[in-house]
């Protein structure tokens, strides 16, 4: 699946910092990684510092996929809000997985601290703001049940969110944010990782995958076998591509950048917006003081059809932003279509859809994909040794 279009803002800032061979032989290690974005790096971190003995293959160049076109907000808010999480999956279910969300956003810190990633993290402020009046309702209920749960949120009117230089009705301001460059981390990761023993091997298709006398065998399409006992899926949106359940529904996404901007305000720089809009826009700084605006998502019919829409989705999200903020230049630098999920519930899947196959998925789909991804990291091991963990019973397959 071509799950991006054109070149995106991430690889063409920071080039090809690292190459990687592939396999040209058969190989045997304990866990196998299929897919080498921020997913696939932050799973093989936690695990390489467990001592494990661990391949991970791409079928791209490495952070080529999702993690290239990621606009990386970080965000403890799941794309379904917490008020209706709570009627789906009930009050435990909701509100740990957005507290858990917030967690995973200082555990992220500290990953990038330990391995000194120069991936421009910064906290921010999140702006949820609704622009209609028929939605304010709903953001008051969501305001009142993060409240009632521990969430410090800060309710905002049309004068506050002025002086913040946005035109709308009002909004939901949520301390805890941030924003960083996803491609930067996902080779850092993987830098360090190979440092403490991982193989990397890019450009290295996984055909098949077949399970031979307790272990799994992973044939390339170059007729190379990896031999494991545990495999892991890390491929995001592509995983459609391997799993028997439909969990996902696939979505086209188009994201906009500007160029730098001398004169940006601090009030846009120190937080990242977001609307109440289904499907939602959303609107961020990067650190060279450009603005990436995204949204405008379609039912995913093809890439084709999808990178088809692209000039018509500029002029879009840039009428948009204009719309929201009118006191700011936005001239376009970079645009780009982008394939994502949703699930039913806003919520990842982790675990084995087979509980006796050891073939494991670590799927943040949605706008928490790296958020998912970092709560992912402290379930793997549970899943490996077969043991119960609570977000393999919250994000488990068949739920």
């Amino acid at each position: 699946m071509n799950l991006r279009s054109t070149e995106t803002f991430w690889p063409l800032k920071n080039a090809l910092e690292n190459s990687y061979p592939s396999l040209e032989s058969d190989a045997r290690t304990d866990i196998l990684i299929i897919g080498g974005g921020i997913t696939g790096a932050l799973i093989a971190y936690q695990l390489i510092n467990e001592g494990k003995k661990i391949i991970l293959v791409d079928k791209r160049d490495i952070c080529n996929g999702s993690t290239a076109a990621s606009t990386a907000l970080l965000q403890y808010e799941i794309d379904v809000a917490l008020h209706e999480l709570i009627k789906i999956r009930g009050l435990e279910c909701a509100v740990d997985s957005y507290k858990n969300g917030k967690k995973a956003i200082f555990d992220l810190r500290e990953i990038i601290d330990t391995i000194k990633s120069d991936c421009h993290f910064e906290f921010k402020k999140s702006v949820y703001f609704c622009s209609s009046e028929k939605d304010v309702p709903f953001l008051k209920a969501e305001f009142e049940a993060r409240k009632e749960n521990g969430f410090v949120v800060k309710w905002l009117e049309k004068a506050d969110l002025k002086e913040l230089g946005l035109n709308a009705l009002a909004a939901i301001e949520s301390s805890t944010a941030a924003v960083m460059d996803p491609y930067k981390l996902a080779q850092d990761l993987l830098v360090y990782c190979q440092q403490n023993g991982m193989q990397i091997y890019d450009r290295t298709r996984i055909s098949s995958i077949e399970d031979h006398k307790g272990k799994l065998i992973a044939t390339t399409e170059d007729k190379k076998n990896i031999t494991a006992n545990n495999i892991i899926h890390c491929s995001g949106y592509e995983s459609t591509e391997t799993l028997k359940e439909k969990v996902v529904d696939l979505k086209s996404t188009y994201v906009i950048t500007s160029e730098s901007l001398i004169d940006l305000p601090d009030a846009f720089k120190n937080s990242i917006f977001w609307d109440t809009a289904d499907p939602y826009l959303y609107f961020r700084a990067t650190a060279d003081n450009r603005i990436i605006a995204g949204g405008g998502d379609e039912d995913f019919k093809d890439p084709v059809k999808r990178d088809k829409l692209l000039p018509q989705k500029e002029q879009y999200l840039l009428k948009q932003f204009k719309l929201k903020f009118p006191e700011i230049n936005f001239k376009i630098d970079y645009s780009w279509a982008g394939t994502f999920g949703e699930t039913k519930d806003g919520l990842p899947y982790f675990g084995k859809p087979d509980p006796k196959r050891n073939e494991h998925y670590i799927l943040g789909f949605g706008g928490n994909g790296i958020t998912f991804s970092v709560l992912g990291m402290n379930s793997i091991t549970a899943s490996i040794k077969n043991e119960k963990h609570q977000d393999l019973e919250y994000y488990k397959f068949g739920r």
